[in-house]
């Protein structure tokens, strides 16, 4: 790929090491090379972090003087943002990318990138097959109620079924997907591929999602309604609602109160959508089951009751941790700048929305 005169383009790309060395692969880095000239600002840190980019005058010094000639910049952890200051030194960029934006753009700023005619990708959504796939699987572990099973094996019990028994113990609900109502909180990606696993079952899905249109609810067959009503008729709740200052909390007191008893609540989202301490309120009563991937907070402390009551699954926030999704961020951003710097239309654009909290 050369322009008019014969040039190649220079990709730059802004990230630890750390995180070069989990998450790019030496294929796909050949793969880029046979296009671009490839150049590397490493700074140090961990593989990932939480929390808003670097802001030192240091680390954003390095990446000013490092656009300077580049056609497409791609940053990852440790990049600082790239604001209009650092934008006034990109002489030839028309592309930047961030691998793990979370859809927010909070190492870019799109605003002043769209004036500048500057196309903004994120390739967060590397790993929304896998989360899709746990929110489902999650789903089944809650409707048979087996994580209080688990703790009953492993505690030493013999647990051959009594049947009757167990269907007489409303935390147990010998439940099976196929036929049931199904509750999807957000229908981004991960909920869409979502509702494509969950075809086979059978189910009536109610979805909240004020950002979609009503043509997405007749494409899936799907019912489009208020978050209460998804709480209040579904027998599983899965929460995919991404964390902002305006979701923070979402699914409180009087929301948790609203779902029946019996009903499964799944959480892959965030944690802080979620106020816990209601939460865990609601658990102790026995009448609801979670599985929960994401707490608030997290790590989750030793000493939460959400680590030993019964009608509880957790797992550490592994929903989207796979060995194909790691390289699979860096491997999509790689086709998602082929196809900018060829001229064509990327598949995974952003736009300017609410910022994350930091």
């Amino acid at each position: 790929m050369t322009d008019g005169s014969g040039r190649r383009p220079v990709v730059g790309i802004a990230v630890t090491a750390a995180a070069r060395a989990r998450y790019v692969d030496a294929a796909t880095v050949e793969r880029l090379e046979r296009f671009a000239d490839v150049r590397w600002l490493e700074y140090d840190g961990p593989d990932r972090t939480a929390g808003p980019p670097p802001d030192d005058a240091e680390s954003v010094r390095r990446l000013r003087e490092f656009v300077p000639g580049l056609d497409a910049l791609i940053v990852s952890y440790g990049s600082p943002r790239v604001t209009g200051e650092i934008l006034a030194h990109a002489d030839r960029l028309v592309m930047i990318g961030d691998t793990h934006g979370d859809r927010f753009a909070a190492r870019v700023d799109v605003e002043v990138a769209g004036r500048r005619g500057i196309t903004v990708v994120d390739t967060t959504n590397a790993s929304s097959p896998p989360v899709a796939e746990w929110a489902l699987a999650l789903s089944m572990i809650g409707l048979r109620n087996a994580g209080a099973l688990f703790r009953r094996l492993v505690a030493g019990e013999l647990l051959w079924p009594d049947r009757t028994a167990f269907l007489a113990d409303l935390g147990y609900l010998n439940g099976e997907l196929t036929g049931r109502t199904v509750g999807v909180i957000a229908l981004g990606v991960i909920g869409r591929r979502l509702l494509e696993l969950l075809e086979p079952f059978h189910v009536d899905v109610l979805a909240y999602d004020p950002g979609v249109p009503d043509q997405l609810a007749d494409a899936y067959d799907i019912t489009l309604t208020s978050l209460d009503n998804v709480l209040k008729r579904s027998d599983v709740v899965i929460s995919l609602v991404p964390l902002t200052e305006r979701s923070r909390g979402l699914i409180g007191e009087r929301e948790i109160g609203l779902m029946r008893p019996g009903t499964v609540f799944v959480n892959v989202s965030r944690g802080p959508v979620v106020d816990t301490e209601a939460l865990i309120a609601r658990l102790r009563h026995g009448d609801l089951i979670a599985c929960l991937d994401v707490v608030d907070p997290e790590p989750l402390p030793v000493d939460s009751p959400l680590r030993s009551l019964p009608n509880v699954f957790l797992s550490p926030h592994i929903a989207g941790v796979t060995a194909a999704a790691e390289p699979r961020f860096f491997g999509l951003m790689v086709e998602e700048t082929e196809r900018v710097l060829a001229g064509d239309r990327p598949r995974f654009p952003l736009i300017p929305r609410e910022q994350p909290p930091t």
